[in-house]
């Protein structure tokens, strides 16, 4: 279970913390919980053959681009970006 522990502290401190400034108790908590929302929602894992945790299938292939807009979410401050379909 340690080396588990480490793994999830180590990713924290090397994408997120070694770049913001973290304020306070209710500021560590928010950026804390959008990091877990991005890890679960967005972020590809190799495990998983490049999709979400919380993902049940690959998305639908997009071959007219120039028919579709992407959407770009900055996450903290531009430090992540989410990019998705646009409706």
């Amino acid at each position: 279970m340690n080396a588990h522990c480490e793994r999830v502290i180590g990713t924290l401190r090397r994408e997120l913390l070694d770049h913001i400034l973290i304020t306070g108790e209710s500021h560590a908590r928010e950026v804390l919980k959008t990091c877990e929302d991005h890890y679960n929602r967005h972020r590809p894992h190799q495990a998983r053959d490049q999709l979400p945790l919380e993902a049940q299938q690959h998305p639908a292939a997009v071959h007219d681009l120039a028919a579709h807009r992407v959407l770009r979410t900055r996450i903290f401050g531009g430090l992540v970006n989410e990019y998705r379909q646009a409706a």
